[in-house]
């Protein structure tokens, strides 16, 4: 093969055969003419023959050059030094995301020179764990997490738009145990099978349930006492005050609305006269009142008072026997949820309560909360000082599915949910083992300080 490379000057070139069997060249003639065609044609004579090459060089008119050359060799190109910037190793689409960060450096001037090209796109997302997650949590997260089951549980319901996600978490460990994600509004049928699906698992691994915590839904009582039999079904002690208080506060609220009833319209601007000076203090003082009980509706359903708190729960209430009623009430039922008395009694002291608030009139038909069942029901954990009183454990675990759905996911399906809840118990199930570990580290240290000691 002959190739011939020109040089960067327009009245020669050097010839060039690839071949390691090289002869001494001879002289060679090389000629350029004006050719038709935009570009130059370059005739070169040979020891074999004839060459005619063509060049996309503009033509140009020089004279005949005769050129003696020394023996050649086979010349070869030398690859030019590169740099490597960024690689990958797949095939990837431009994202707005780069693994190599833009940077910024100091040009030979001074100038800033920045950089921009793709890379490795972020981690965040990339591998969907949701199927391999489901086969740890199923195997390997239950036996770690029932392994020091303290047969005490609360189940609670959370709605994620369409959907409605049922948990069951220990109610002393704070651990998720059973989870189940629906595409409409739970029945009791459906509670009834995922309970029976939480039973077998226990029954497994020959577990027994004790307590079960649940807030004031209609529900659970039915299923509970179907599946579990005779474990202790507990109302939320939270949830039972909540609706206690909600009422205090709305008859609180109706006392102003009455109080506003009783200021005098008069005629817009300063008051002129005895009569529009009278009528303008009693509505000053009436206005005074109203923003008082708005401004400490707190102290009627605080839980302890301090002694300054109570001076200005008495001055707001002068003149509302019925409101004062009302704080003393609230006082009673906080008394009922005591750990010092057994069940029976906070049941006979409801009993009194009940009787006492039929005694004024309007009282019993604002304060329907007192005569719930779940009022009753929430005072099981008094005679089983091992049951939690409140479902906190499983409100923790509806906040952590509240967090996930604004962090991390946005289009909602159902299995993207249970796959999205396999990945967050299965990180729990590293917690669990890095606690384990820390402690077990924590206690050779200490046998060693003992030893040496």
């Amino acid at each position: 093969m002959l190739k011939t490379y020109p040089r960067l000057n327009l009245f020669g070139a050097v010839a060039t055969i690839n071949d390691s069997r090289v002869l001494d060249a001879a002289t060679v003639r090389i000629d350029s003419e004006r050719s038709v065609v935009p570009c130059t044609m370059l005739e070169t004579f040979l020891l074999a023959g004839r060459t005619i090459l063509y060049s996309p060089i503009p033509s140009i008119a020089v004279s005949d050059a005769t050129i003696t050359s020394m023996p050649t060799w086979m010349i070869l190109h030398t690859p030019q030094a590169t740099t490597p910037i960024g690689w990958s190793l797949w095939r990837c689409v431009l994202s707005w995301r780069m693994a190599c960060p833009t940077e910024q450096h100091r040009g030979t001037y001074g100038g800033i020179i920045v950089y921009l090209f793709r890379g490795r796109p972020s981690r965040t997302g990339w591998k969907r764990r949701g199927k391999k997650a489901k086969s740890v949590i199923n195997t390997e997260y239950l036996n770690t997490v029932l392994s020091d089951f303290s047969g005490y549980i609360a189940a609670d319901e959370i709605y994620d738009g369409p959907f409605c996600v049922l948990f069951i978490v220990d109610n002393h460990t704070f651990r998720r145990l059973c989870y189940e994600v629906l595409e409409h509004n739970p029945t009791n049928e459906d509670i009834m099978r995922f309970f029976r699906r939480f039973k077998h698992m226990l029954d497994v691994r020959t577990l027994t349930l004790k307590g079960i915590t649940t807030d004031g839904s209609p529900l659970y009582p039915e299923p509970i006492a179907e599946v579990f039999g005779t474990a202790k079904h507990q109302s939320c002690q939270f949830h039972v005050i909540k609706e206690i208080t909600k009422d205090i506060l709305k008859a609180v609220a109706q006392v102003r609305k009455e109080l506003k009833q009783t200021k005098i319209r008069r005629a817009k601007g300063r008051p002129s006269g005895k009569k529009a000076t009278r009528i303008a203090a009693k509505n000053k003082r009436v206005q005074k009142k109203i923003a008082d009980l708005f401004d400490y509706r707190y102290l009627f359903v605080k839980r302890s008072l301090t002694p300054k708190e109570q001076q200005s729960l008495r001055r707001i209430t002068r003149g509302f026997d019925h409101l004062r009623a009302l704080r003393q009430i609230m006082d009673e039922v906080y008394r009922l949820f005591d750990r010092r008395c057994r069940m029976d009694t906070a049941l006979e002291k409801l009993a009194r309560l009940r009787r006492r608030i039929r005694r004024f009139a309007g009282l019993p038909d604002t304060l329907k909360k007192l005569w719930s069942l779940n009022l009753e029901k929430a005072l099981t954990f008094l005679d089983d000082s091992l049951l939690p009183s409140t479902s906190n454990a499983v409100e923790r675990a509806n906040r952590r599915h509240r967090k996930m759905q604004k962090s991390i996911y946005r289009v909602r399906t159902a299995e993207h949910i249970r796959q999205r809840i396999a990945t967050d118990m299965q990180r729990d199930l590293y917690v669990i083992e890095q606690k384990k570990a820390i402690y077990a580290l924590h206690c050779n240290r200490n046998g060693e300080i003992r030893k040496a000691g």
